[in-house]
């Protein structure tokens, strides 16, 4: 990407550059930010449906728990750069070589956040729930798992915010979403697109941070309640 513009702090290069934002380049961001905010959002939907019932099946069968804990520990420790050369030969130079990345990164905050909810939930509550006729899948979805959304809820904000930053290393396969507008900056040294890309990274995790406490406290209430 050329650096020449007829605005004087884009020949400059200054990091800060109003020209930028009103140039043909302002398309290319937004391009960038709505990448990176579907990539986000399908990477920790996609982790959520597959860690559920990894964290069921870890729960019910303790001699499964040490394999599924073990499993995903083991994946988050691999370095994004190389599990993404990793997962190319299969999946090719594909936005599922990212999503499926961050999804298998997700796995091992959501799974164990989703066991502590669930084995936090007191004993007494279960009893009384089997007491009056719930039967297993009744108390799961009515009793267990709304009891243990503040746990699994922090994880999900962990994991969105982790996703976020993960998302940007797809730039190496070509879908990093800002990551790519970031690969390219450093390439050209162009200040006023780092900068760009690294302030909307931030502040892209910060809203969806805030729209996941928002969520949590609309879906349980009787938190609200007590801190009243």
């Amino acid at each position: 990407m050329a650096i020449l513009s007829s605005g004087n702090c884009l020949v400059a290069n200054d990091w800060i550059c109003g020209e930028y934002y009103s140039s043909s380049r302002l398309s290319q961001i937004e391009d960038a930010l709505l990448q990176h905010v579907w990539i986000t959002a399908v990477s920790v939907l996609l982790g959520l449906l597959i860690a559920f019932p990894l964290a069921l099946l870890a729960r019910r069968y303790r001699r499964l728990e040490w394999f599924v804990v073990g499993t995903t520990t083991a994946i988050y420790t691999i370095p994004s750069l190389a599990l993404f050369a990793l997962l190319l030969p299969w999946l090719g130079i594909t936005p599922a070589t990212v999503v499926v990345g961050l999804v298998l990164y997700s796995l091992t905050i959501l799974v164990r956040n989703m066991l502590e909810g669930l084995r936090g939930v007191p004993a007494e509550v279960r009893e009384s729930a089997v007491g009056m006729g719930y039967s297993s899948t009744r108390l799961l979805f009515r009793v267990e798992l709304p009891l243990a959304l503040p746990a699994v809820m922090a994880g999900l904000r962990i994991a969105t915010v982790s996703t976020v930053a993960l998302t940007t290393v797809g730039a190496i396969v070509g879908y990093g979403g800002l990551g790519n507008l970031l690969l390219d900056a450093v390439d050209t040294q162009f200040k006023p697109q780092a900068l760009t890309a690294s302030v909307l990274c931030v502040l892209l995790a910060i809203v969806l941070d805030v729209l996941i406490v928002g969520a949590q406290r609309l879906l349980t209430p009787w938190a609200r309640t007590r801190e009243a």
